[in-house]
Protein backbone atom coordinates (compact mmCIF):
# COMPACT_ATOMS: atom_id res chain seq x y z
CA UNK A 1 0.00 0.00 0.00
CA UNK A 2 1.13 3.55 -0.73
CA UNK A 3 2.64 5.47 2.18
CA UNK A 4 2.12 8.91 0.63
CA UNK A 5 -0.33 10.15 -2.02
CA UNK A 6 -0.36 13.53 -3.76
CA UNK A 7 -3.85 14.88 -4.47
CA UNK A 8 -3.75 16.70 -7.80
CA UNK A 9 -6.91 18.72 -7.22
CA UNK A 10 -8.54 21.29 -4.97
CA UNK A 11 -11.78 22.05 -3.14
CA UNK A 12 -14.20 19.51 -1.75
CA UNK A 13 -12.86 16.53 -3.73
CA UNK A 14 -9.34 17.08 -2.36
CA UNK A 15 -10.76 17.24 1.18
CA UNK A 16 -12.76 14.09 0.56
CA UNK A 17 -9.76 12.11 -0.79
CA UNK A 18 -7.61 13.24 2.15
CA UNK A 19 -10.25 11.98 4.58
CA UNK A 20 -10.16 8.43 3.22
CA UNK A 21 -6.35 8.46 3.09
CA UNK A 22 -6.23 9.44 6.76
CA UNK A 23 -8.48 6.50 7.61
CA UNK A 24 -6.06 4.22 5.76
CA UNK A 25 -3.02 5.70 7.48
CA UNK A 26 -1.72 7.21 4.24
CA UNK A 27 0.08 10.57 4.34
CA UNK A 28 -1.30 13.12 1.86
CA UNK A 29 0.15 16.05 -0.04
CA UNK A 30 -2.10 18.90 -1.17
CA UNK A 31 -1.19 21.07 -4.12
CA UNK A 32 -2.40 24.64 -4.40
CA UNK A 33 -2.22 27.69 -6.61
CA UNK A 34 -1.47 31.18 -5.37
CA UNK A 35 -5.23 31.87 -5.42
CA UNK A 36 -5.85 28.98 -3.01
CA UNK A 37 -3.50 30.11 -0.27
CA UNK A 38 -6.27 29.83 2.34
CA UNK A 39 -8.27 26.94 0.87
CA UNK A 40 -9.48 24.31 3.38
CA UNK A 41 -8.04 21.48 1.28
CA UNK A 42 -4.54 22.57 2.34
CA UNK A 43 -5.00 21.70 5.98
CA UNK A 44 -7.10 18.63 5.22
CA UNK A 45 -3.83 17.14 3.99
CA UNK A 46 -0.61 16.49 5.92
CA UNK A 47 1.57 18.61 3.63
CA UNK A 48 0.95 21.36 1.09
CA UNK A 49 3.02 22.63 -1.81
CA UNK A 50 2.42 25.52 -4.20
CA UNK A 51 2.43 24.60 -7.89
CA UNK A 52 1.95 27.96 -9.60
CA UNK A 53 -0.11 31.10 -10.12
CA UNK A 54 -3.89 31.36 -10.03
CA UNK A 55 -4.89 30.40 -13.61
CA UNK A 56 -5.52 26.65 -13.79
CA UNK A 57 -3.43 26.43 -16.96
CA UNK A 58 -0.39 27.50 -14.91
CA UNK A 59 -1.10 25.34 -11.85
CA UNK A 60 -3.71 22.57 -11.64
CA UNK A 61 -3.36 21.82 -15.38
CA UNK A 62 0.45 21.95 -15.32
CA UNK A 63 1.39 18.27 -15.44
CA UNK A 64 5.10 18.82 -15.01
CA UNK A 65 4.62 20.99 -11.89
CA UNK A 66 2.39 18.34 -10.30
CA UNK A 67 4.84 15.51 -11.00
CA UNK A 68 7.71 17.65 -9.71
CA UNK A 69 5.71 18.28 -6.52
CA UNK A 70 5.19 14.53 -6.08
CA UNK A 71 8.91 13.89 -6.43
CA UNK A 72 9.86 16.67 -4.01
CA UNK A 73 7.51 15.40 -1.32
CA UNK A 74 8.19 11.70 -1.82
CA UNK A 75 4.65 10.80 -2.88
CA UNK A 76 4.48 7.48 -4.72
CA UNK A 77 0.99 7.89 -6.20
CA UNK A 78 -1.19 10.69 -7.57
CA UNK A 79 -4.96 10.87 -7.19
CA UNK A 80 -6.38 13.28 -9.81
CA UNK A 81 -9.88 13.67 -8.35
CA UNK A 82 -12.24 14.85 -11.10
CA UNK A 83 -11.87 17.60 -13.68
CA UNK A 84 -8.49 19.17 -14.44
CA UNK A 85 -6.11 16.34 -15.52
CA UNK A 86 -8.20 13.40 -14.30
CA UNK A 87 -9.07 12.12 -17.79
CA UNK A 88 -5.94 13.25 -19.60
CA UNK A 89 -4.08 10.24 -21.06
CA UNK A 90 -0.91 12.29 -21.56
CA UNK A 91 -0.81 13.16 -17.86
CA UNK A 92 -1.47 9.54 -16.84
CA UNK A 93 1.39 8.45 -19.12
CA UNK A 94 3.76 11.07 -17.66
CA UNK A 95 2.90 9.87 -14.16
CA UNK A 96 3.67 6.29 -15.14
CA UNK A 97 6.89 7.27 -16.91
CA UNK A 98 7.99 9.08 -13.75
CA UNK A 99 7.74 5.79 -11.86
CA UNK A 100 4.62 6.90 -9.97
CA UNK A 101 1.14 5.36 -9.81
CA UNK A 102 -1.84 7.11 -11.38
CA UNK A 103 -4.95 6.35 -9.30
CA UNK A 104 -7.26 5.82 -12.23
CA UNK A 105 -7.42 3.82 -15.45
CA UNK A 106 -4.44 3.27 -17.74
CA UNK A 107 -3.40 5.91 -20.29
CA UNK A 108 -4.52 3.48 -22.99
CA UNK A 109 -8.01 3.15 -21.50
CA UNK A 110 -8.25 6.94 -21.09
CA UNK A 111 -7.36 7.39 -24.75
CA UNK A 112 -9.87 4.72 -25.81
CA UNK A 113 -12.84 6.33 -24.07
CA UNK A 114 -11.73 9.98 -23.97
CA UNK A 115 -12.71 10.81 -27.53
CA UNK A 116 -16.50 10.67 -27.70
CA UNK A 117 -16.59 9.93 -31.42
CA UNK A 118 -14.29 6.94 -31.05
CA UNK A 119 -16.14 5.78 -27.92
CA UNK A 120 -19.54 5.84 -29.64
CA UNK A 121 -18.09 3.98 -32.63
CA UNK A 122 -16.79 1.32 -30.26
CA UNK A 123 -20.17 1.08 -28.51
CA UNK A 124 -21.96 0.68 -31.85
CA UNK A 125 -19.59 -2.11 -32.88
CA UNK A 126 -20.40 -3.88 -29.61
CA UNK A 127 -24.13 -3.70 -30.33
CA UNK A 128 -24.85 -1.00 -27.72
CA UNK A 129 -27.47 1.46 -29.03
CA UNK A 130 -26.15 4.89 -30.03
CA UNK A 131 -27.99 8.05 -31.13
CA UNK A 132 -27.83 8.71 -34.91
CA UNK A 133 -25.02 11.20 -35.53
CA UNK A 134 -22.88 13.00 -38.07
CA UNK A 135 -19.38 12.24 -36.83
CA UNK A 136 -17.36 14.18 -39.41
CA UNK A 137 -19.28 17.37 -40.24
CA UNK A 138 -18.01 19.52 -43.09
CA UNK A 139 -16.87 23.06 -42.43
CA UNK A 140 -18.31 24.18 -45.76
CA UNK A 141 -21.80 25.56 -44.94
CA UNK A 142 -23.51 24.22 -48.09
CA UNK A 143 -22.00 20.74 -47.71
CA UNK A 144 -22.85 20.73 -43.99
CA UNK A 145 -26.45 21.63 -44.77
CA UNK A 146 -26.74 18.61 -47.08
CA UNK A 147 -25.07 16.31 -44.55
CA UNK A 148 -27.49 17.33 -41.82
CA UNK A 149 -30.53 16.82 -44.04
CA UNK A 150 -30.49 13.07 -43.41
CA UNK A 151 -30.00 13.54 -39.66
CA UNK A 152 -32.89 15.98 -39.25
CA UNK A 153 -33.69 18.70 -36.73
CA UNK A 154 -33.43 19.39 -33.87
CA UNK A 155 -29.83 18.35 -33.44
CA UNK A 156 -27.17 18.68 -30.77
CA UNK A 157 -23.61 19.84 -31.45
CA UNK A 158 -21.10 18.25 -29.07
CA UNK A 159 -17.38 18.55 -28.45
CA UNK A 160 -15.49 15.32 -29.15
CA UNK A 161 -13.32 15.87 -26.07
CA UNK A 162 -13.99 17.13 -22.57
CA UNK A 163 -17.30 17.56 -20.79
CA UNK A 164 -19.21 19.84 -18.46
CA UNK A 165 -21.44 21.13 -21.25
CA UNK A 166 -18.62 22.97 -23.01
CA UNK A 167 -18.94 23.02 -26.80
CA UNK A 168 -22.61 22.03 -26.80
CA UNK A 169 -25.35 23.75 -28.79
CA UNK A 170 -28.93 22.81 -29.70
CA UNK A 171 -29.89 23.72 -33.28
CA UNK A 172 -33.53 23.70 -34.31
CA UNK A 173 -33.37 25.54 -37.63
CA UNK A 174 -31.08 25.35 -40.65
CA UNK A 175 -30.34 29.09 -40.59
CA UNK A 176 -28.60 28.72 -37.21
CA UNK A 177 -26.50 25.69 -38.11
CA UNK A 178 -23.22 27.13 -39.47
CA UNK A 179 -22.78 29.74 -36.75
CA UNK A 180 -23.67 27.24 -34.00
CA UNK A 181 -21.05 24.78 -35.25
CA UNK A 182 -18.42 27.54 -35.40
CA UNK A 183 -19.30 28.74 -31.89
CA UNK A 184 -19.17 25.20 -30.48
CA UNK A 185 -15.75 24.67 -32.05
CA UNK A 186 -14.42 27.89 -30.53
CA UNK A 187 -15.72 27.03 -27.08
CA UNK A 188 -14.35 23.47 -27.24
CA UNK A 189 -10.95 24.72 -28.40
CA UNK A 190 -10.77 27.22 -25.54
CA UNK A 191 -11.84 24.67 -22.92
CA UNK A 192 -10.01 21.54 -24.06
CA UNK A 193 -7.40 22.72 -26.60
CA UNK A 194 -9.27 20.50 -29.07
CA UNK A 195 -12.01 21.97 -31.26
CA UNK A 196 -13.40 18.86 -32.94
CA UNK A 197 -17.20 18.60 -32.75
CA UNK A 198 -19.83 16.22 -34.04
CA UNK A 199 -23.61 16.39 -34.46
CA UNK A 200 -26.22 14.13 -32.87
CA UNK A 201 -29.96 13.94 -33.30
CA UNK A 202 -31.42 15.81 -30.33
CA UNK A 203 -33.85 13.86 -28.17
CA UNK A 204 -36.63 15.89 -26.58
CA UNK A 205 -37.21 15.50 -22.83
CA UNK A 206 -34.76 12.62 -22.28
CA UNK A 207 -33.43 11.39 -18.95
CA UNK A 208 -29.72 11.25 -18.19
CA UNK A 209 -28.84 7.87 -16.67
CA UNK A 210 -25.32 6.81 -15.72
CA UNK A 211 -23.90 3.53 -14.45
CA UNK A 212 -21.05 3.43 -11.93
CA UNK A 213 -18.49 0.75 -12.77
CA UNK A 214 -15.54 -0.47 -10.73
CA UNK A 215 -12.78 -2.82 -11.81
CA UNK A 216 -9.42 -4.17 -10.68
CA UNK A 217 -6.24 -5.09 -12.52
CA UNK A 218 -7.09 -8.79 -12.34
CA UNK A 219 -10.06 -8.71 -14.70
CA UNK A 220 -12.92 -8.22 -12.24
CA UNK A 221 -15.38 -5.57 -13.40
CA UNK A 222 -18.65 -4.86 -11.62
CA UNK A 223 -21.32 -2.16 -11.60
CA UNK A 224 -22.75 -0.33 -8.60
CA UNK A 225 -26.14 0.51 -10.07
CA UNK A 226 -27.39 3.60 -11.83
CA UNK A 227 -27.77 7.28 -10.97
CA UNK A 228 -30.19 9.71 -12.55
CA UNK A 229 -28.68 13.10 -13.36
CA UNK A 230 -31.46 14.71 -15.38
CA UNK A 231 -31.74 17.96 -13.39
CA UNK A 232 -29.25 20.18 -15.21
CA UNK A 233 -28.59 23.80 -16.05
CA UNK A 234 -26.34 24.65 -19.00
CA UNK A 235 -25.86 20.89 -19.52
CA UNK A 236 -24.32 20.64 -16.04
CA UNK A 237 -25.84 18.59 -13.25
CA UNK A 238 -26.98 20.21 -10.02
CA UNK A 239 -29.16 17.47 -8.48
CA UNK A 240 -28.71 13.70 -8.74
CA UNK A 241 -30.39 10.66 -7.26
CA UNK A 242 -30.10 6.89 -7.06
CA UNK A 243 -31.84 4.70 -7.98
CA UNK A 244 -33.81 6.18 -10.89
CA UNK A 245 -37.59 5.90 -10.81
CA UNK A 246 -37.51 5.48 -14.60
CA UNK A 247 -35.38 2.33 -14.51
CA UNK A 248 -37.25 -0.94 -14.11
CA UNK A 249 -35.48 -4.13 -13.05
CA UNK A 250 -35.42 -5.35 -16.64
CA UNK A 251 -34.05 -2.05 -17.94
CA UNK A 252 -31.49 -2.03 -15.12
CA UNK A 253 -30.22 -5.42 -16.23
CA UNK A 254 -29.95 -4.25 -19.84
CA UNK A 255 -28.33 -0.88 -19.23
CA UNK A 256 -25.81 -2.15 -16.65
CA UNK A 257 -24.87 -5.03 -18.97
CA UNK A 258 -24.25 -2.49 -21.74
CA UNK A 259 -22.07 -0.43 -19.39
CA UNK A 260 -19.95 -3.45 -18.48
CA UNK A 261 -19.61 -4.38 -22.17
CA UNK A 262 -18.28 -0.92 -23.07
CA UNK A 263 -15.90 -0.86 -20.08
CA UNK A 264 -14.54 -4.32 -20.85
CA UNK A 265 -13.83 -3.32 -24.45
CA UNK A 266 -11.63 -0.50 -23.14
CA UNK A 267 -9.82 -2.86 -20.72
CA UNK A 268 -11.06 -0.55 -18.00
CA UNK A 269 -10.19 -0.73 -14.32
CA UNK A 270 -10.56 1.58 -11.31
CA UNK A 271 -13.72 3.74 -10.96
CA UNK A 272 -15.60 5.13 -13.95
CA UNK A 273 -19.04 5.99 -15.22
CA UNK A 274 -20.77 4.92 -18.43
CA UNK A 275 -23.43 7.43 -19.38
CA UNK A 276 -26.66 6.93 -21.30
CA UNK A 277 -29.65 8.87 -22.55
CA UNK A 278 -33.11 7.40 -21.92
CA UNK A 279 -35.84 8.56 -24.30
CA UNK A 280 -39.50 8.95 -23.37
CA UNK A 281 -40.27 5.49 -24.77
CA UNK A 282 -37.83 3.89 -22.33
CA UNK A 283 -35.11 3.20 -24.92
CA UNK A 284 -31.53 3.86 -23.88
CA UNK A 285 -28.58 5.08 -25.94
CA UNK A 286 -24.87 5.21 -25.13
CA UNK A 287 -23.61 8.72 -24.48
CA UNK A 288 -20.00 8.65 -23.23
CA UNK A 289 -17.61 7.32 -20.60
CA UNK A 290 -16.36 9.48 -17.74
CA UNK A 291 -13.10 7.78 -16.85
CA UNK A 292 -12.79 9.09 -13.30
CA UNK A 293 -14.56 9.52 -10.01
CA UNK A 294 -17.76 11.50 -10.49
CA UNK A 295 -18.87 14.55 -8.51
CA UNK A 296 -22.01 12.66 -7.51
CA UNK A 297 -20.26 9.52 -6.21
CA UNK A 298 -21.50 10.08 -2.58
CA UNK A 299 -25.02 8.91 -3.42
CA UNK A 300 -23.67 5.60 -4.73
CA UNK A 301 -21.65 5.30 -1.52
CA UNK A 302 -24.85 5.91 0.48
CA UNK A 303 -26.81 3.06 -1.13
CA UNK A 304 -23.97 0.53 -1.48
CA UNK A 305 -22.03 1.22 1.73
CA UNK A 306 -18.75 1.37 -0.20
CA UNK A 307 -16.03 4.02 -0.02
CA UNK A 308 -15.21 4.53 -3.69
CA UNK A 309 -11.99 6.43 -2.99
CA UNK A 310 -10.80 3.57 -0.81
CA UNK A 311 -11.63 1.14 -3.62
CA UNK A 312 -9.73 3.31 -6.10
CA UNK A 313 -6.62 3.34 -3.94
CA UNK A 314 -6.66 -0.42 -3.32
CA UNK A 315 -7.19 -1.18 -7.01
CA UNK A 316 -4.35 1.17 -8.00
CA UNK A 317 -2.10 -0.65 -5.52
CA UNK A 318 -2.83 -3.92 -7.31
CA UNK A 319 -5.32 -5.37 -4.85
CA UNK A 320 -8.34 -7.40 -5.94
CA UNK A 321 -11.81 -5.95 -5.46
CA UNK A 322 -12.70 -8.81 -3.16
CA UNK A 323 -16.41 -8.70 -3.97
CA UNK A 324 -18.65 -10.08 -6.66
CA UNK A 325 -21.58 -8.54 -8.50
CA UNK A 326 -24.02 -10.56 -6.43
CA UNK A 327 -22.64 -9.06 -3.25
CA UNK A 328 -23.52 -5.52 -4.37
CA UNK A 329 -26.99 -4.73 -3.06
CA UNK A 330 -28.48 -1.25 -3.21
CA UNK A 331 -30.29 -0.11 -0.08
CA UNK A 332 -32.67 2.82 0.16
CA UNK A 333 -32.56 6.03 -1.86
CA UNK A 334 -30.12 8.96 -1.97
CA UNK A 335 -30.01 12.51 -3.34
CA UNK A 336 -27.18 14.95 -3.91
CA UNK A 337 -27.55 18.71 -4.33
CA UNK A 338 -24.66 20.86 -5.47
CA UNK A 339 -24.48 24.24 -3.77
CA UNK A 340 -22.95 26.80 -6.10
CA UNK A 341 -21.99 30.44 -5.73
CA UNK A 342 -24.26 31.49 -8.57
CA UNK A 343 -27.42 33.48 -9.26
CA UNK A 344 -30.28 31.30 -10.59
CA UNK A 345 -32.44 34.40 -11.10
CA UNK A 346 -29.95 35.78 -13.63
CA UNK A 347 -28.97 32.88 -15.84
CA UNK A 348 -26.99 31.04 -13.15
CA UNK A 349 -24.15 33.53 -13.44
CA UNK A 350 -21.27 32.76 -11.07
CA UNK A 351 -21.05 34.97 -7.98
CA UNK A 352 -17.52 34.51 -6.62
CA UNK A 353 -16.29 36.30 -3.54
CA UNK A 354 -15.63 35.87 0.16
CA UNK A 355 -17.67 33.48 2.28
CA UNK A 356 -18.44 35.58 5.35
CA UNK A 357 -19.86 32.60 7.16
CA UNK A 358 -20.51 28.96 6.30
CA UNK A 359 -22.77 26.74 8.36
CA UNK A 360 -23.09 23.08 7.34
CA UNK A 361 -26.21 21.03 8.12
CA UNK A 362 -26.17 17.76 10.03
CA UNK A 363 -28.53 15.02 11.13
CA UNK A 364 -29.42 11.39 10.40
CA UNK A 365 -28.78 10.48 6.78
CA UNK A 366 -27.02 13.78 5.96
CA UNK A 367 -23.53 14.12 4.50
CA UNK A 368 -21.65 17.30 3.62
CA UNK A 369 -18.66 17.50 1.27
CA UNK A 370 -17.48 21.10 1.42
CA UNK A 371 -14.65 23.01 -0.20
CA UNK A 372 -15.06 26.22 1.80
CA UNK A 373 -15.12 27.50 5.35
CA UNK A 374 -15.98 30.85 6.84
CA UNK A 375 -13.71 33.61 5.50
CA UNK A 376 -12.40 31.61 2.55
CA UNK A 377 -12.79 32.63 -1.06
CA UNK A 378 -14.81 31.26 -3.97
CA UNK A 379 -12.33 32.21 -6.66
CA UNK A 380 -13.08 33.64 -10.10
CA UNK A 381 -10.50 31.21 -11.49
CA UNK A 382 -12.31 27.94 -10.75
CA UNK A 383 -15.69 26.26 -10.66
CA UNK A 384 -17.92 28.06 -8.11
CA UNK A 385 -18.92 24.85 -6.30
CA UNK A 386 -19.23 25.53 -2.56
CA UNK A 387 -20.35 22.15 -1.26
CA UNK A 388 -22.30 19.00 -1.98
CA UNK A 389 -25.12 17.97 0.34
CA UNK A 390 -26.21 14.35 0.08
CA UNK A 391 -28.96 12.57 1.98
CA UNK A 392 -30.10 8.98 2.38
CA UNK A 393 -33.51 7.59 3.24
CA UNK A 394 -35.25 4.24 3.39
CA UNK A 395 -37.25 5.44 0.39
CA UNK A 396 -37.21 8.36 -2.04
CA UNK A 397 -39.62 10.53 -0.08
CA UNK A 398 -37.66 10.25 3.15
CA UNK A 399 -34.42 11.12 1.32
CA UNK A 400 -36.14 14.08 -0.37
CA UNK A 401 -37.53 15.44 2.89
CA UNK A 402 -34.16 15.06 4.57
CA UNK A 403 -32.58 17.02 1.75
CA UNK A 404 -35.09 19.82 2.19
CA UNK A 405 -34.37 19.96 5.92
CA UNK A 406 -30.61 19.95 5.30
CA UNK A 407 -30.77 22.77 2.76
CA UNK A 408 -32.88 24.88 5.12
CA UNK A 409 -30.24 24.38 7.82
CA UNK A 410 -27.43 25.36 5.45
CA UNK A 411 -26.17 28.95 5.57
CA UNK A 412 -23.75 30.66 3.19
CA UNK A 413 -23.43 34.34 4.00
CA UNK A 414 -21.71 36.85 1.75
CA UNK A 415 -22.47 35.21 -1.59
CA UNK A 416 -25.49 34.61 -3.79
CA UNK A 417 -26.14 30.87 -3.91
CA UNK A 418 -28.61 28.45 -5.50
CA UNK A 419 -29.95 27.07 -2.19
CA UNK A 420 -33.40 28.67 -2.52
CA UNK A 421 -33.59 27.43 -6.10
CA UNK A 422 -32.74 23.87 -5.05
CA UNK A 423 -35.46 23.98 -2.40
CA UNK A 424 -38.03 25.02 -4.99
CA UNK A 425 -36.84 22.20 -7.27
CA UNK A 426 -37.27 19.63 -4.52
CA UNK A 427 -40.79 20.85 -3.76
CA UNK A 428 -42.02 21.03 -7.36
CA UNK A 429 -44.95 18.60 -7.91
CA UNK A 430 -43.37 17.07 -11.02
CA UNK A 431 -40.12 16.44 -9.20
CA UNK A 432 -41.92 14.88 -6.26
CA UNK A 433 -43.57 12.39 -8.63
CA UNK A 434 -40.29 11.74 -10.45
CA UNK A 435 -41.30 13.25 -13.81
CA UNK A 436 -37.81 14.58 -14.53
CA UNK A 437 -35.88 15.13 -17.77
CA UNK A 438 -32.90 17.18 -18.94
CA UNK A 439 -35.15 20.10 -19.89
CA UNK A 440 -36.84 20.21 -16.49
CA UNK A 441 -35.34 23.54 -15.42
CA UNK A 442 -36.09 25.45 -18.65
CA UNK A 443 -39.62 24.00 -18.68
CA UNK A 444 -40.54 24.77 -15.08
CA UNK A 445 -38.12 27.45 -13.87
CA UNK A 446 -37.29 29.66 -16.83
CA UNK A 447 -38.46 32.78 -14.97
CA UNK A 448 -37.59 31.75 -11.44
CA UNK A 449 -37.15 34.41 -8.78
CA UNK A 450 -36.51 33.92 -5.05
CA UNK A 451 -39.67 34.20 -3.01
CA UNK A 452 -38.18 36.57 -0.44
CA UNK A 453 -34.99 38.47 0.28
CA UNK A 454 -33.29 38.87 3.62
CA UNK A 455 -30.14 40.71 2.60
CA UNK A 456 -30.31 43.16 5.54
CA UNK A 457 -30.69 40.40 8.11
CA UNK A 458 -27.97 38.33 6.46
CA UNK A 459 -25.56 41.27 6.45
CA UNK A 460 -26.16 41.93 10.15
CA UNK A 461 -25.71 38.26 11.04
CA UNK A 462 -22.59 38.04 8.90
CA UNK A 463 -21.08 41.01 10.73
CA UNK A 464 -21.65 39.34 14.11
CA UNK A 465 -20.29 36.01 12.94
CA UNK A 466 -17.34 37.75 11.35
CA UNK A 467 -16.24 38.97 14.78
CA UNK A 468 -17.05 35.85 16.78
CA UNK A 469 -15.97 33.04 14.44
CA UNK A 470 -13.14 34.53 12.43
CA UNK A 471 -10.47 32.09 11.27
CA UNK A 472 -7.87 32.48 8.61
CA UNK A 473 -5.66 29.82 7.07
CA UNK A 474 -2.33 30.52 5.48
CA UNK A 475 0.06 28.15 3.82
CA UNK A 476 3.75 28.84 3.65
CA UNK A 477 6.56 26.50 2.70
CA UNK A 478 4.23 23.52 2.82
CA UNK A 479 3.00 24.24 6.37
CA UNK A 480 -0.51 25.24 7.43
CA UNK A 481 -0.98 27.74 10.25
CA UNK A 482 -4.25 28.76 11.93
CA UNK A 483 -4.56 32.44 12.88
CA UNK A 484 -7.14 33.11 15.62
CA UNK A 485 -8.86 36.40 16.50
CA UNK A 486 -6.91 36.51 19.80
CA UNK A 487 -3.69 36.92 17.80
CA UNK A 488 -5.12 39.95 15.99
CA UNK A 489 -7.01 42.00 18.62
CA UNK A 490 -3.91 43.76 19.95
CA UNK A 491 -4.14 45.27 23.45
CA UNK A 492 -7.93 45.70 23.58
CA UNK A 493 -9.66 44.09 26.55
CA UNK A 494 -13.10 44.12 28.18
CA UNK A 495 -13.28 46.25 31.36
CA UNK A 496 -10.44 48.09 33.07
Amino acid sequence: MFKKILIANRGEIAVRIARTCRELGITTVAVYSEADLSSPHLYAADEAICIGPAPASASYLDAESIITAARKTGARAIHPGYGFLSENPTFARLVRDAGLTFIGPTPESLAAVGNKIFARQTAAQLGVPVIPALENPSRAPMVLRDQVHALGYPLLIKAASGGGGKGMRIVRQEKDLAEAVAAAEREALAAFAEGTVYLERYLERPRHIEVQVLGDKHGTLIHLGERECSIQRRYQKILEETPSLAVSERLREEITAAAITVAQAAAYYNAGTVEFILDNQGRFYFLEVNARLQVEHPITEWVTGLDLVREQIFVAAGERLGRTQKEIQGRGHAFECRIYAEDPAHGFLPSPGKVLSWYAPSGPGVRVDAGVESHTEVSVYYDPLIAKISTWGQDREQARRRMGTALRQCAVLGLTTNIAFLLDLLDHPSFITGETHTGFIPEHFSHWQPQSTTHVQEAALAAVLSQSQHSLVTAKAGKVTAVTPWQQLGGWRLGT
